[in-house]
């Protein structure tokens, strides 16, 4: 089925957040309630439609900071051959480069991520930072870059100022839909989180994704957030589904 309109009805939930009295969370109880969940290697087509293999690693990964890119070359140092297809190139030539506008990111070789392995090799395709982490029982965000174990989750930031001159700091936590990408997102063939395809999993994104939520939340702040989305479903108001969940069925 085809992907769904970016513009529709959301709910959204505004609490305090537990552990920073000056900010607010702004949560998607949509997006975070919706089936969603990464096909990569079971139908994903790729964001590129000359590049099927390749998921949406066609491009390589932006570094958030130093700290993104510290962690990643941390990572790759414990990557065997067997685990790494790309392991000699990237040692030799190194894991990082510009991009046009001079931001770092994950070199691209053979048309897309040095971290990728393609269809073949014998360790398993798929980012070998991602399967080296299911392997040993690891959280795949304590390897691969902030972008990469994020999507198609998106934590934005955003000064209010109230009506009586009091300001706090809101965070939302939202869906990374194409538009997240920049005007580029609108040149990909394909992108997962409107998708029909993509929203097969029998659990809701907030708990599926629960340990990359409380990463970018806090354990607390989650545990509001996971009551919510609890009470939310069990409303099944018009807002309760996300399109694409619904159009899935």
């Amino acid at each position: 089925m085809p992907e769904v309109a970016l513009d529709f009805p959301r709910a959204w939930a505004e609490f305090p957040d537990p552990g920073d009295e000056a900010q607010m969370f702004r949560c998607d109880l949509t997006w975070l309630t919706s089936s969603w969940t990464c096909i990569f290697g079971r139908g994903c087509p790729g964001v590129y439609a000359e590049r099927p293999h390749d998921g949406c690693c066609t491009l390589g990964a932006h570094f958030s900071d130093r700290a993104d890119e510290r962690r990643v070359k941390k990572a790759m140092k414990v990557l065997g051959p067997d685990d790494w297809q790309y392991r000699a190139t990237g040692r030799k030539q190194g894991v990082v480069e510009r991009d046009h506008e001079g931001e770092r990111k994950t070199r691209v070789v053979d048309g897309a991520c040095v971290f990728l392995n393609r269809p073949g090799f014998p360790g398993g395709e798929g980012c070998a930072l991602h399967a080296w982490a299911l392997r040993n029982d690891t959280e795949p965000l304590e390897t691969k870059p902030d972008v990469c174990w994020q999507l198609p989750i998106r934590r934005r930031y955003r000064d209010v100022e109230r009506t009586d001159g009091s300001s706090y700091l809101e965070v939302s936590i939202e869906e990374y839909d194409r538009r997240g990408w920049g005007p580029g997102g609108h040149d990909m063939d394909w992108y997962c989180s409107g998708n029909t395809e993509a929203h097969v999993a029998p659990e809701p994104v907030y708990l599926n994704n629960a340990a990359e939520l409380v990463e970018l939340m806090g354990q607390e702040a989650y545990e509001v957030l996971a009551d919510l989305c609890a009470e939310h479903l069990a409303k099944r108001s018009a807002l309760t589904l996300h399109p694409a969940t619904r159009a899935a069925g």
